[in-house]
């Protein structure tokens, strides 16, 4: 029997070889079986680690242990029926542990996901009010600003991200000796003040 991917109690697992070695006849009823010491170091641990086993087994029928005569086999019967109980054990430690690790997993995504939430509403905040701050101006034929270069402009003080010429499409990133022609879309990063919307109409 196999229980590699559940942990018991060393003397629990320690208690079921034994009860294993009786059902397959290795230990017969009525035989003495070794002491502590030489099963301590047989399964290398302490003999206080022997004695919670062997006190298990005697309290479930399935040896004797009796000072100045050693432990002995008393039935196989009840070997087998603790061989039963104990598998339904593994099975349910088995399911334990996987809750366990489940639960642990859960809210380790929960965290994750709280984290991620967070930083997205932070970024979606900071993208919302950049762009908030995006407007787009048509230059109107009577503006003053027709024929103008971008440094020649109270423009030069906001940010000029583009501007839309009909049948050129974008100037991304205008230079300060870009021209201003009647029919154009700024694209402006920033508010304009009133004097600087003069011939200019807000899309």
């Amino acid at each position: 029997m196999s229980n590699n991917d559940v942990h018991l109690a060393r003397y629990i697992t320690i208690a079921a070889d034994i009860a294993e070695k009786i059902v397959r006849g290795e230990y017969q009823e009525g035989q003495k079986v070794f002491g502590r010491s030489t099963l301590a170091g047989k399964y290398s641990v302490s003999p206080e680690t022997i004695r919670r086993a062997l006190t298990l087994l005697q309290e479930v029928g399935i040896v004797d242990v009796a000072p100045g005569i050693g432990v002995v086999v008393k039935s196989v019967a009840e070997a087998q029926n603790y061989l039963h109980d104990f598998d339904q054990r593994l099975v349910l430690a088995g399911i334990h542990e996987k809750l366990h690790q489940l639960v642990k997993e859960r809210d380790r995504l929960n965290n994750e996901i709280s984290k991620l939430m967070e930083e997205l509403l932070q970024h979606t905040y900071q993208l919302e009010s950049r762009l908030n701050k995006i407007e787009e101006w048509k230059v109107l034929t009577d503006s003053p600003l027709v024929g103008k270069m971008l440094a020649e402009t109270e423009l030069n003080d906001s940010r000029v991200l583009a501007i839309l010429r009909k049948g050129q499409g974008d100037i991304i990133d205008p230079s300060p000796d870009s021209l201003i022609l009647a029919g154009d879309i700024l694209t402006i990063y920033g508010r304009l003040d009133t004097a600087a919307r003069e011939g200019l109409v807000r899309l």
